[in-house]
């Protein structure tokens, strides 16, 4: 057991429990800098996702709150894309050896668009609600929910980044549902996605578990600590202060 990891999962899962923000794009780039290999900071970053996404996805469940057709249709594009990333992300270490510059500077570009989409979802979520886009019923935006859930599912896939703020702000955006479904969505939808590419990762050996384990006992009470406080403490300029912090690290990674 590491005293300092457990510390650090405590941080990140208060964070996560106060803003609202991902815990991914707060905890990988801590591991990179930290000094773990960017392969394994994002393999154990999945696997540390999975874990805690699948209690959220159960809570949800139980609550009725999670649009299953519009899973399915989100799934049905990035789960094999995620999987394809990983993939592709083994055939460059084998032919170029350069596995870890490709993350890297992956992370650096989803760091700045996931702080952006932070960004607009806490400052201007009242303009992207209620467009004529999200009146279509959603058959006729199934090819397009497809493909977003691809293009999306790459690059959680390559970076463990994005799982839960790009989908959610997309989501956001075309689909009319309440917070609480969009919430429920959303999350259940990351534990799909981020286990299957945390398998992916854990097939060639970039998942450090007992980093994992640490994160996790120090992320669960950190949660719940931060999801107490959060009713007592005003979230949108914490959450501006973390979708900053979060644009440096990317601008730093790059």
């Amino acid at each position: 057991m590491s005293v300092g990891m457990i510390i650090m999962g405590l941080c990140v899962g208060f964070m996560v429990g106060l803003t609202g923000v991902g815990g991914a794009a707060l905890l990988t780039p801590i591991l990179i800098l930290l000094g773990i290999n960017p392969s394994v900071a994002v393999g154990t970053d999945l696997a540390y996702n999975s874990v805690t996404k699948f209690f959220g996805s159960v809570q949800h469940w139980r609550q009725k709150t999670i649009n299953l057709k519009l899973m399915k249709y989100l799934a049905i594009g990035s789960i094999p894309s995620a999987i394809l990333a990983v993939g592709m992300l083994r055939l460059f270490d084998t032919f170029f050896n350069n596995q870890e510059d490709i993350i890297k500077h992956a992370l650096g570009y989803m760091l700045i668009l996931v702080a952006v989409a932070t960004l607009v979802k806490t400052f201007m979520k009242g303009r992207l609600e209620f467009n004529s886009m999200q009146m279509k019923p959603l058959e006729e935006k199934r090819t397009l929910t497809i493909v977003i859930g691809a293009v999306l599912g790459f690059l959680v896939g390559l970076t463990s980044i994005g799982s839960g703020s790009l989908f959610a702000l997309v989501m956001l955006y075309l689909y009319k549902m309440s917070p609480t479904e969009l919430v429920g969505t959303d999350i259940a939808h990351a534990f799909f996605l981020v286990t299957a590419a945390g398998l992916m990762h854990a097939g060639i050996g970039n998942i450090d578990y007992m980093l994992t384990v640490n994160l996790l006992i120090g992320s669960i009470p950190g949660v719940i600590i931060g999801s107490t406080l959060s009713a007592k403490i005003p979230a949108k300029p914490l959450r501006a202060i973390m979708a900053v912090m979060i644009l440096l690290s990317g601008l730093k990674l790059i």
